[in-house]
């Protein structure tokens, strides 16, 4: 959209936040750049360029103003509607891939040369990976400097950082102040030790009714819990594990992270807002599906719903495979006992306020190693089970963030027991295709018939190419006409 002159100044002009993320706005008088929605005078616009992101901003020698703090926009939508190249590298980049494994680490897992890496990030964005992590560090180390206590080494390297000067130059040149200028600005509120609070941005509309609705639903006891208002789970990291809390409020998310090992935090944050698909792009998606005279009542009743995706795809395709042709209270239960008998321990820091978050989920690694007969479940569901966690623990399934959707889908299909419900529910949720669609699914077809809409799958298809590249959202309002848990926020109690 950077490349569109006349209808960036327009969303500048209009202070339109709807935009923010998907470019940003450099001022050539005062070197500054922000974010669309930024609530000062805009201006002129001969004083006006644009840039597809603010890695590229700052390569051009702008610095973040203080006022927007683009830095903290919600990330651009296009890098979870779009399964190219570019999109799966920005993905892995958010993940901490490059900070953990630099460059050839993103080359090896998107299976091309650094140079072809580099050449579309730069052709695409104005900047290549390093300097894409970059701005991501900085933005990490200014979210610790503003809000922990943390003393300033310390959260050079927890952002990412490979010394205390690179950390202070970066900053500095970034945002034009020094990281103890930044503290002594935000006078951060006091945290529990090992605790930081933050605020997740997302564009407005969102409906929390069915996103932590799904999640508190489909909780598997230990691991996640819904309480005094907020959904909580525990997080397997490179370094360590977390428990994060998330709670709706009006204008964002509140976040709490209690993390093991402050380098993961940019991951934590990544993957939770990955959980509740925060980048998404709800105008666009419900102008779609409002065109669709059947589906139309029900965008206009509860507009923005999201898609509840997972922190972890492998974890999500275990547990799809649990739920098989079982109810979702029986899911939880299977899963509930395979946590306690295979889950690693953690404590919760609110143990003693009655959190009850006790393991992290098994890995595949940990479940592949297991005897089969130790896993209580039905012959034909166990064989599934088996053969999908060994798939994983080879790396021969890719769900991570940075997967390809149409390889993930054929080798997930390819393996006995996994059918087209599941292969469709893992690319929903684990892997963020905005288009995986479930016919089959009982709740659909259900709605389907209460709707009007064509009943048989095949015929549901065939309507449904109007939804497209939407049609995840659209099961989710298929779903909401329903009565099921999912549907509903849980009250504080439950």
């Amino acid at each position: 959209m950077h490349t569109d002159f006349e209808r960036c100044v327009r969303a500048v002009q209009a202070k339109d936040s709807r935009f923010d993320g998907w470019f940003f706005t450099a001022v050539l008088t005062t070197r500054i750049y922000c974010r669309p929605g930024c609530p000062v005078v805009p201006p002129k616009p001969e004083n006006m360029t644009f840039y597809p992101s603010a890695a590229a901003a700052q390569q051009a020698g702008f610095r973040a103003c203080k006022r927007c703090r683009p830095d903290a926009s919600p990330g651009s939508p296009q890098w979870n509607e779009r399964a190219d190249l570019v999109a799966r590298a920005m993905r892995l980049i958010a993940d901490g891939v490059v900070d953990r494994e630099g460059v050839p680490g993103l080359a090896a897992r998107l299976g091309y040369s650094t140079r072809q890496i580099e050449r579309q990030l730069l052709a695409e964005l104005g900047a290549g990976p390093l300097a894409l992590a970059r701005a991501q560090r900085a933005q990490t180390a200014r979210l610790l400097i503003e809000t922990s206590g943390l003393p300033m080494a310390e959260v050079a390297f927890a952002a990412g950082f490979s010394s205390i000067r690179t950390f202070n130059d970066t900053v500095r040149e970034v945002f034009a102040l020094t990281p103890s200028d930044l503290r002594s600005r935000a006078r951060p509120d006091q945290q529990a030790a090992g605790s930081l609070s933050l605020r997740l941005p997302y564009r407005a509309p969102l409906c929390p009714d069915n996103l932590f609705g799904h999640l508190a639903a489909t909780g598997v006891p230990g691991v996640e819990e819904w309480r005094d208002g907020a959904y909580r789970r525990t997080l397997r990291l490179p370094r360590g594990h977390g428990v994060v809390s998330l709670r709706p409020a009006a204008d964002h998310i509140a976040c709490r992270l209690s993390l093991t090992d402050w380098r993961d935090l940019s991951l934590a944050i990544s993957r939770c807002r990955w959980l509740l698909d925060l980048d998404a792009d709800p105008v666009a998606v419900d102008e779609l599906l409002r065109r669709d005279a059947l589906l139309a009542p029900y965008v206009d009743k509860a507009p923005g719903r999201r898609v509840p995706r997972t922190v972890d795809g492998a974890e999500f395709a275990v547990r799809v495979v649990l739920g098989q042709q079982v109810s979702t209270a029986a899911a939880r239960t299977l899963a509930r006992r395979l946590v306690e008998a295979h889950g690693e321990p953690v404590a919760d820091p609110e143990a003693g306020n009655g959190g009850g978050l006790t393991r992290l989920f098994p890995s595949p690694e940990a479940l592949a190693a297991l005897d089969p007969a130790a896993l209580a479940m039905p012959g034909t569901r166990r064989a599934t089970l088996t053969g999908l966690v060994a798939a994983l623990a080879a790396g021969e399934v890719d769900l991570g963030v940075g997967a390809d959707w149409d390889r993930a889908r054929e080798r997930l299909a390819a393996l006995p027991g996994i059918g087209p419900w599941s292969v469709e529910a893992v690319a929903m949720r684990a892997l963020g295709d905005p288009d995986a669609f479930l016919p089959t699914d009982l709740g659909v077809r259900h709605a389907a018939r209460a709707l009007g809409l064509p009943a048989t799958p095949g015929a549901l298809v065939r309507h449904s190419a109007a939804w497209r590249p939407w049609r995840a959202y659209a099961v989710q309002y298929l779903w909401a006409t329903g009565d099921h848990p999912i549907n509903f926020l849980p009250s504080n109690g439950s």
